[in-house]
């Protein structure tokens, strides 16, 4: 299929066409995002006015919508400047008034001729002990009040489009709507009662009381469910497309691994096992792998990953590992180390600042097979960084690198697997929603030994106080970092605020006791000063959130924060987990700016309940929303219309699970159900999912 499919042109049109939009309202609608018939039906009503008939308002509360039949009695004009035009009117039981300001006499006379009969629908007021019904959205003939809903459909709005407008042009799109072949499993659709497409969008928009408004109605979730199952089969076919290209099959015999297991001080956790188990089967596959590795801060991704690295080596491979900054490619190498020492495995760092002679040695000696696990930073990327035989590159810290450098890598052998690592904890429905043409392994287990980390809120007042705790703990020969406010948008400003931080500390601590780093010095200066911290010749470092991921100083057992309400959930718990990473008991201090507002409070007090990373990922969903969890902009997250990402993840599972069995059934898509899912691709404009099916 190589052009949108003719059912769906009427879809596509113009807005123009639709009854009552011409080119002005057409612009206001743009200002909603809705430019076709197809936009208009996705916008779904929010809530509903009840219009059932009455028999009398006799007995309805003041501020209730009512629909009554009346007879119309003698208008009064207006008497006097601003007073309105009153219309007598009465039904079956009580005698009231409608009441229109600035109404015009001529059209209120045709409108509402003295002795016919018209059917009235507005919200009732009381005014002087009189009822009356002010301006009434509706009034209608007998014959024509057929067509006024019991239930109506309210929709969002922007200035100079009302309800009257948009619920004519829906009309309109909604003659348009076509019958589509089926794309969702028929068990699946028959298991959860949904209906077909068109009968959803009809019943979406035709809602027969208050509960068919909600997400758990059968239309409203089909609907939702069609926007996560395109997405998912998006994500789906870029994951066929990146497994075209055969892996090669590693399938190491164990030795290597079975030797560090055993020079251990502890065993690992159940998670590490598991993951490790998952990532060593794709592996062995002739499919080449693609997954992540997602655990909580110290939840032991290093040794998942350089067992994924020893299994490459046994099989006779090389490994790489890539890190976003020097310091943590450094610090993978010295965690790696004394493992590598234990299994006899070579090791090497391959960074910017090696010298000539060092580099081109470092560089024969990869090609050779000589060095068998590379760490490096994005210096492996060069072209002249040539591999005898790479079998596996884990990226560390995933969002620091986009798709295209990890495709980049996996280039430097062939069929590269590809582990992607990532300290930051998503809930399972973003990871599903953002990594969906990934596979998933999940560290949610802390290994035994790591202390927990004391966490406690302090108002900025008591600053002296934290300083004197300080001073103890530098005595006592451990060391703290101190995070500096987010002061705005702006770099500049947060790195004043760290500056002036410094000095008062350095003042308090003497000179040469206190660093700074901050995200606008040289390179070079920066690392320098963490490699002071890391050597433990500075006690104090004063930091804004560069130190977020990854630095691991076991001597270092304070964290504090300052004005952390600015600072959003994962981020804090990223900067509590520096800490708590030796032999002594950590505390982090969330120093705050009182009076603190109901949203800030509620996420200190979560940090201050748990130290479970995915538990704050969910509440920082729940409080934040996906788009500023991640940053829409960046966070490869469509604009979904109808589906709810944060409340609907059970059913984004569905959709992922339901687009990859698809696939393997159909991987061209061109049985039945295959080809109504390229429809839906075409409806929900899923031009990246086109584009791959008519490569493949």
């Amino acid at each position: 299929m190589s052009g949108r499919p003719d059912i769906l042109f009427p879809l596509f049109a113009e807005l123009e066409g639709l009854d009552g939009v011409g080119p002005r309202t057409a612009k206001l609608f743009a200002q909603i995002g809705v430019e076709k018939p197809r936009d208009l039906l996705f916008t779904l009503p929010h809530s509903g006015v009840d219009r059932s008939r009455r028999v009398s308002v006799r007995g309805v509360a003041p501020g209730e919508v009512v629909t009554v039949e009346v007879a119309v009695g003698p208008h009064s004009l207006p008497r006097g400047k601003g007073r309105p035009y009153r219309v007598q009117v009465r039904d079956a039981e009580a005698e009231f008034e409608l009441v229109f300001f600035r109404g015009k006499p001529d059209y209120l006379r045709r409108l509402l001729p003295t002795g016919a009969r018209r059917i009235v629908s507005g919200r009732l007021e009381i005014f002087d002990g009189q009822p009356q019904i002010p301006h009434p959205d509706h009034v209608l003939s007998p014959e024509d009040a057929a067509g006024l809903p019991a239930f109506e459909p309210v929709y969002a709005l922007t200035a100079g489009l009302t309800q009257k407008t948009v619920q004519r042009a829906m009309r309109g799109a909604l003659t348009r709507v076509p019958e589509l072949s089926e794309w969702i499993d028929p068990a699946l659709k028959t298991r959860e009662g949904w209906p077909d497409w068109n009968v959803a969008i009809r019943l979406a928009h035709g809602p027969a009381r208050a509960q068919d408004l909600a997400a758990t109605a059968p239309a409203r979730q089909r609907l939702a469910y069609d926007e996560f199952l395109a997405h998912q089969l998006t994500l789906a076919l870029a994951r066929q497309d990146m497994r075209r290209s055969k892996g090669q099959p590693t399938r190491g015999g164990g030795h290597l691994r079975r030797t560090v297991l055993a020079a251990l001080p502890y065993a690992p956790t159940g998670a590490q096992i598991r993951a490790i188990e998952e990532i060593t089967t794709d592996m062995a596959a002739d499919l080449r792998m693609n997954r992540l590795l997602q655990g909580d801060v110290g939840a032991g991704k290093t040794l998942v990953a350089f067992m994924a690295l020893l299994a490459a080596v046994e099989a006779g491979g090389q490994g790489v590992m890539m890190a976003p900054t020097e310091i943590l490619a450094r610090q993978h190498l010295d965690n790696l180390r004394p493992l590598a020492e234990s299994a006899g495995v070579t090791l090497d760092l391959l960074t910017g600042r090696d010298r000539t002679a060092e580099r081109r040695a470092k560089l024969l000696a990869l090609a050779a097979g000589e060095i068998q696990v590379l760490v490096g930073t994005h210096a492996v990327f060069q072209k002249d960084v040539v591999f005898h035989d790479l079998r596996l590159a884990i990226v560390d810290e995933q969002h620091r690198f986009g798709v295209t450098q990890r495709m980049e890598l996996s280039r430097k052998g062939r069929g590269v697997h590809v582990l992607v690592m990532t300290a930051t904890p998503i809930p399972r429905s973003l990871a599903l929603a953002q990594y969906g043409d990934m596979d998933i392994s999940v560290l949610d287990e802390k290994p035994p030994g790591r202390k927990p980390v004391k966490t406690a809120l302090v108002s900025a007042g008591r600053i002296e106080e934290v300083v004197s705790r300080l001073r103890q703990v530098i005595a006592e020969g451990r060391q703290a970092y101190w995070v500096c406010p987010l002061v705005g948008e702006s770099e500049m400003v947060d790195m004043t605020a760290a500056e002036q931080r410094f000095e008062n500390l350095r003042a308090a601590f003497g000179a040469e006791r206190v660093g700074l780093v901050h995200g606008q010095m040289p390179p070079a200066e920066r690392d320098a000063a963490m490699a002071r911290f890391i050597a433990g010749e500075s006690a104090v470092l004063v930091a804004t959130t560069v130190i977020e991921v990854g630095v691991d100083v076991p001597n270092a057992s304070i964290m504090v924060v300052e004005r952390a309400e600015n600072f959003g959930l994962a981020q804090l718990h990223q900067l509590r987990g520096r800490v708590g990473r030796g032999a002594a008991a950590s505390t982090c201090l969330l120093m705050y700016q009182p009076p603190l507002g109901e949203t800030a409070r509620r996420r200190l007090e979560i940090l201050r309940e748990t130290e479970d990373g995915f538990r704050i990922a969910q509440e920082d969903l729940t409080l934040r929303g996906a788009g500023d969890l991640i940053g829409t902009a960046q966070s490869g997250l469509p604009r979904f219309y109808i589906a709810d990402i944060e409340r609907q993840a059970g059913l984004l599972a569905t959709a992922q699970s339901d687009a990859r069995a698809l696939l393997s059934a159909d991987p061209e898509l061109s049985g039945p159900r295959g080809q109504a899912a390229r429809v839906l691709l075409w409806l929900m404009e899923r031009d990246k999912a086109i584009r791959l099916i008519s490569v493949g």
